[in-house]
């Protein structure tokens, strides 16, 4: 029987190893989950099955009268073959976009793993999530390279300098993670959304949706147990540097993943009256950006990251919300 401890520093020790343990466990129950359950996008897509090939002028790319653009009327009064093709070449920047992101993360993921030390249960875990993200962008890019649109995914400048990203975690593993929940948070949260309302009709867009949930699902959950355990380690003045830093690049990253592709508004045409109308001004677009970074707000504020400085930052980058407790006590 274990003795109980006799001294404050006793007691501090048992609940730092309780609290490794327990974090190691998970870490643990998500590489056995990547082992269990997970796709192969070769294998478990039939590309090839005449449902699931991709025209250009098939009806089911149409965006619905819920979207933001597909209920605007200059979109309704377009030809059936050119709404079907907008819609398409949205769902295609996206993906291109997603697997952009994914290799930046793919490298960064590589750079944290080479510096652990021999027998870090992180190790494990962050080959099978580069694996997974591996396949994630074979995926997309099958799928962009079958609409046969010339897709480009992220502005060019905006690709330049995302090149830093893999060298994040060489400075601060933590900034990695916000970067990492930057990028998928948004994306998960608006592709639950349209599987749960119904909006997406093309079975090829649902099953790789599905797949990317499924397995995004694990990689969320271990950048926010890595933060939860390593944010209130860090020292005061790091976790308040990190606490200004975070608004901002998940600000930035929201925008990517949500706004509307350039390109597509060149190639239709698409005055500038209807993007103002849509995305620009208006509040529903501005609300999606929001509540995409939803839960990671929630998680920096629970980390002590959202102080009346930071909360201001929030605020500039358009991604602050009222804690429901808040909003409801007023």
């Amino acid at each position: 029987m274990t003795p109980a401890p006799n001294t404050t520093a006793d007691r501090e020790n048992d609940q730092t190893v309780v609290e490794r343990r327990a974090y190691e466990a998970v870490i643990e129950r998500l590489s056995k989950a990547s082992v269990d359950k997970h796709w192969e996008p070769y294998v478990d897509i039939p590309w090839d099955d005449p449902d699931f090939l991709v025209r250009q002028d098939d009806p089911r790319w149409e965006l619905p009268a819920v979207d933001k653009l597909g209920g605007h009327p200059w979109y309704r009064a377009q030809p059936p073959e050119v709404r079907a093709k907008i819609g398409l070449w949205r769902v295609a920047t996206a993906m291109k976009i997603g697997l952009q992101f994914e290799n930046l993360l793919k490298r960064g993921l590589l750079n944290y793993a080479y510096r652990l030390p021999n027998g870090s249960p992180e190790f494990r875990y962050v080959y099978h999530e580069t694996i997974e993200e591996g396949h994630h962008g074979m995926m997309f890019q099958e799928f962009v390279n079958r609409t046969k649109l010339p897709i480009r995914g992220m502005p060019g400048p905006l690709s330049v300098l995302a090149q830093v990203a893999p060298w994040i975690p060489l400075i601060s593993t933590e900034l990695f993670f916000i970067f990492v929940l930057g990028g998928e948070d948004p994306i998960d949260h608006v592709q639950r959304k349209t599987l749960r309302e119904g909006q997406i009709k093309h079975p090829l867009e649902e099953t790789i949706m599905r797949i990317h949930i499924a397995e995004e699902a694990r990689h969320i959950s271990f950048a926010r147990h890595y933060l939860r355990r390593r944010v209130p380690r860090m020292p005061r003045y790091r976790r308040f540097m990190l606490g200004v830093v975070s608004p901002v690049v998940l600000g930035i990253m929201a925008r990517i993943m949500l706004s509307p592709p350039g390109p597509m508004i060149r190639a239709f045409r698409i005055p500038e009256q209807v993007v103002r109308d849509v995305y620009t001004d208006n509040p529903e677009a501005a609300a999606q950006i929001r509540d995409s970074v939803g839960k990671t707000r929630e998680l920096c504020a629970e980390l002590g990251m959202m102080n009346a400085l930071q909360r201001r930052i929030w605020k500039i980058m358009g991604i602050y919300d009222e804690p429901p407790a808040r909003k409801a006590a007023r």
